[in-house]
């Protein structure tokens, strides 16, 4: 073999619409001031978002937000984070003292690990070495992001496991049902993504959207994406793991101090993660195209990193908007929308684009247009789909005094006529309860006028 063809530099490979990162110049200090720069990165980006996100729900229910701890409460951060280094960290007896304290760690350290395959922006010279802005790239790297996404939902099973709790276990098997029913979806809609792009490298699929962004052609798999990816980080309408009126925040209720803290920083890290995957598969990634269709510059040098990091916002105030409108829906309704809806649309759109691949494939043809068609045509049938009622899906008939009905004073309710227990209304009363009437033979006989209570008498 060729001794000079070993020691030749691996340059990019060629993909369809774009070329893949060039690690042929990295050295180990640009490697590290890359990993250093995504950790200050994204815990900065954290302490921003958190005032971002309360004084964007503060204006959108009408009320101040913060506005105390510094010009404007930027500041409160800083203070929530020294609360939380100060707060008594307690311990409970009966807890898997090693799994216990292992759980946030992995749910914070698998939360830092996908930001190191985002592509920033292209090749940059940095003190005379040509590096791309992105740590590492691979053939599979979405497949590792995907990885790492599901061995992060384990710190979230394992810390309300080891608790011994009830409500903590209750939110990690919500989290555990919620990640196998959004993790199927998700992952179809970005193997059409492979398919179209011909590679799962990241820096490659960014290359494949010179042209067109795949939000354009690929609209049904960034639709289900984004609705994935919400249930995914767990934020309203689908915050069930955590749901503070029915688990009192789940999984986190038997942890204080720093412990809780990885928590809370590991969910914010995550919507910046889903976001980054968002922008890099469907967005164009680092790629500008309304700004490069007039300045040829745009997507040269450093200013990429700026378009880049405006897109993850764009897409993180989505989500803060989400959680300001819409409330939390319910337990059945959310297994529904991902079992009976979003498998089975991304299944189906997959279907279609590997059709669609097939005859790129073999005719040597770019079908971006059968592309477009596919997916208005999809989107149309699902829209009428999701709006047609099931047959049987009527409502039942509500019991006697529903809304409307007048309610006869004294008369017995029954709660579960329609399906779930309902409280009485005014006038009603709930029939009695098995245990009163076993014990009304006996522990709440009357006791004779003039005579003294006697044990099994009143009291």
């Amino acid at each position: 073999m060729n001794p000079v063809t070993l020691a030749a530099p691996v340059g990019p490979l060629p993909l369809s619409g774009g070329v893949v990162a060039d690690f042929s110049a990295e050295t180990w200090w640009l490697t590290l001031v890359k990993a250093v720069f995504i950790v200050v990165f994204l815990i900065a980006s954290v302490i921003l978002v958190l005032w971002v996100e309360r004084r964007g729900l503060a204006r959108m229910q009408t009320r101040p937000g913060p506005n105390v701890n510094g010009p404007f409460g930027l500041f409160q951060a800083f203070a929530d984070a020294a609360k939380l280094i100060m707060k008594e960290d307690f311990w409970l007896k009966g807890a898997e003292r090693t799994v216990y304290l292992l759980a946030p760690v992995i749910a914070a350290f698998s939360a830092f690990m996908v930001y190191a395959v985002i592509p920033f922006g292209p090749n940059v010279s940095v003190l005379g070495h040509s590096t791309p802005l992105q740590l590492t790239d691979f053939p599979v790297a979405v497949l590792y992001v995907l990885a790492i996404t599901a061995f992060g939902v384990y710190g979230i099973i394992l810390g309300g496991w080891s608790a011994h709790s009830t409500y903590p276990l209750l939110g990690a098997v919500r989290s555990a049902a919620q990640v196998i029913s959004y993790e199927l979806a998700m992952s179809l809609s970005v193997l059409t993504v492979f398919l179209a792009s011909g590679t799962m490298s990241t820096s490659g699929i960014v290359g494949a959207q010179t042209r067109m962004w795949w939000v354009v052609a690929m609209m049904p798999s960034f639709v289900i994406y984004v609705v994935s990816m919400v249930g995914e980080v767990n934020r309203l309408p689908f915050d069930l793991p955590e749901a503070e009126g029915e688990l009192v925040a789940g999984h986190m209720v038997e942890y204080s101090s720093m412990k809780f803290a990885w928590y809370f920083l590991a969910e914010y890290i995550n919507m910046f993660n889903v976001s980054a995957v968002c922008v890099t598969l469907f967005l164009g990634g680092w790629r500008s195209f309304v700004i490069a269709s007039f300045w040829p510059g745009a997507n040269q040098g450093w200013w990429p990193v700026l378009w880049f990091v405006a897109k993850i916002w764009a897409v993180m105030f989505a989500m803060i908007w989400t959680r300001g409108t819409l409330v939390r829906i319910r337990y059945d309704h959310f297994m529904k929308l991902g079992w009976k809806v979003l498998i089975p649309a991304a299944l189906t759109w997959f279907v279609m684009v590997s059709v669609v691949t097939g005859v790129r494939t073999f005719s040597g043809t770019q079908p971006r247009t059968l592309l477009l068609v596919l997916a208005a045509v999809f989107l149309v049938v699902t829209a009428v789909l999701v709006l047609v009622p099931e047959r049987g899906s009527e409502e039942a008939p509500s019991p006697p005094g529903g809304p409307g009905e007048l309610v006869a004073p004294g008369q017995v309710l029954d709660a579960f006529a329609g399906g779930f227990p309902v409280p009485p209304l005014p006038g009603q009363v709930l029939p009695p309860s098995p245990r009163s009437r076993r014990q009304g033979a006996g522990a709440f006989l009357p006791a004779d006028p003039g005579t003294a209570p006697t044990e099994g008498g009143n009291r």
